[in-house]
């Protein structure tokens, strides 16, 4: 049986500011050298969220900072470790956004995907298009795009430098896919991750989608045949 942590271990919630001020040495021992998150509310709306590595001082402190008059009632949520705790606040923050807190929560190894989704909506509406209206749009496309010059593979599915990386022969081989849909490697750029891939590993002819892999979120690495599929 895999044993399973949890994150709050306590939490005391609803609680008026009034039995803050007069019962601070019961709720002291509650929260002292604890971490957790706290919530402030004004008549029943949540106004500021925080987190504390130590919660007796920081609820202290809010009967006389800035928001002491913005607030009438608080929780406390007393957690296991802090380890995840600046994190937990950010998502409260982005969330619910709060007006007391000036500044909004931040995931720094986070990716936003956003311009993956535009761009994949993109994708999704063209391929709808050539189903709609048959091969007469695929060969206009394709007009399209030799008048203007051979474009590179990977330009429809990028908006954004991406890593790339592949073992060969025991060895890590580095490469990046630029903004322009081209990929960089030992200096030169290619207009496709196949002839790419055949000059990184001296070979005649690649797979460049099974060779490369992409990170597509921090230290998720995969092929780069998903980025097409999606």
């Amino acid at each position: 049986m895999v044993h399973r942590s949890h994150l709050v271990c306590q939490h005391l919630e609803n609680i008026s500011r009034e039995a803050l001020e007069k019962h601070q040495g019961i709720i002291r021992l509650y929260v002292r050298r604890r971490q957790g998150v706290y919530a402030l509310y004004r008549r029943g709306k949540l106004y500021y969220v925080g987190l504390a590595s130590n919660l007796r001082p920081r609820l202290s402190h809010h009967l006389k900072d800035r928001h002491r008059h913005s607030w009438d009632r608080f929780s406390v949520y007393i957690t296991i470790g802090d380890y995840h705790l600046k994190e937990l606040e950010s998502l409260i923050l982005r969330i619910v956004q709060p007006k007391g807190n000036r500044v909004a929560g931040k995931f720094p190894r986070s990716e936003d995907i956003r311009r993956k989704f535009a761009r994949d909506v993109r994708v999704f509406q063209r391929e709808e298009l050539r189903a709609i209206l048959g091969k007469s749009f695929e060969v206009e496309e394709e007009l399209s795009e030799k008048s203007e010059g051979r474009s590179p593979v990977l330009a429809r599915y990028v908006k954004q430098p991406i890593r790339l990386r592949a073992r060969h022969k025991g060895k890590l081989l580095r490469a990046h896919v630029r903004r322009d849909g081209q990929v960089h490697y030992a200096g030169k750029n290619y207009n496709s991750p196949s002839v790419a891939g055949k000059a990184a590993a001296k070979r005649k002819s690649c797979n460049g989608w099974m060779f490369w892999a992409y990170e597509r979120a921090p230290g998720d690495w995969v092929v780069l045949d998903k980025l097409r599929k999606g």
